[in-house]
């Protein structure tokens, strides 16, 4: 995306979002003179058969029916293990502060390139997110007699049947967002959307 994003919070959280609806107009002057900086994020890239989608935050597996599946998961190449779970998440940093998290998975910098692997609700076996390299292939295997879907971004939603195999690495794209904040705003915004509360003592 060449086109740097300028993101409008009209919600709660907006972790990606840079101002309040109501900042606009008073800010937007500034912002076409020029002011403000870049942000760069990676993405993601899911290959399923001839088929290439690409995400911001992630790339999810997840059971048709309220009930645990099979998912066989390799990182370039080699086995890690199979999953029994409600679902498997594939995150970028943006991604990891929105479903993610809520599975129980890390918080990235908004500019790492580091890839989340994290399973959700994990009935047996390697429940533990994983932090992978920018570099990671990632395949995940429906086993035999599952169906699941696969959700991009939450935006698309495919199913898939046994035997088919979702291949997830680093887009060749990245997302640019327009800023206006400091470049540490982040750690703020975290503790401020997360509900933290400063200890006065």
């Amino acid at each position: 995306m060449s086109v740097p994003i300028l993101g409008i919070n009209l919600g709660r959280l907006g972790f990606i979002t840079e101002m309040d609806a109501n900042e606009v107009f008073s800010r937007l002057p500034g912002l076409l003179k020029g002011k403000g900086w870049i942000e760069e994020r990676a993405m993601l890239e899911a290959q399923v058969a001839d088929k290439s989608f690409h995400a911001l935050n992630d790339v999810v597996l997840h059971s048709v029916a309220v009930r645990l599946v099979n998912i066989e998961a390799k990182i370039d190449g080699t086995l890690l293990t199979t999953y029994r779970a409600d679902g498997v998440i594939v995150a970028t940093a943006t991604g990891s502060t929105s479903y993610s998290l809520a599975s129980g998975g890390p918080i990235l910098h908004p500019q790492s390139r580091e890839v989340v692997l994290q399973p959700v609700s994990c009935h047996l076996g390697l429940s533990h997110a994983l932090i992978l390299p920018p570099q990671s292939a990632i395949d995940l295997k429906i086993a035999r007699g599952e169906r699941v879907i696969l959700s991009i971004d939450g935006q698309v939603e495919l199913p898939l049947s046994a035997g088919e195999n979702v291949r997830v690495n680093l887009s060749p794209h990245v997302a640019r967002f327009l800023r206006v904040h400091e470049s540490t705003y982040f750690y703020g915004s975290l503790w401020q959307k997360l509900g933290g509360r400063r200890n006065e003592n």
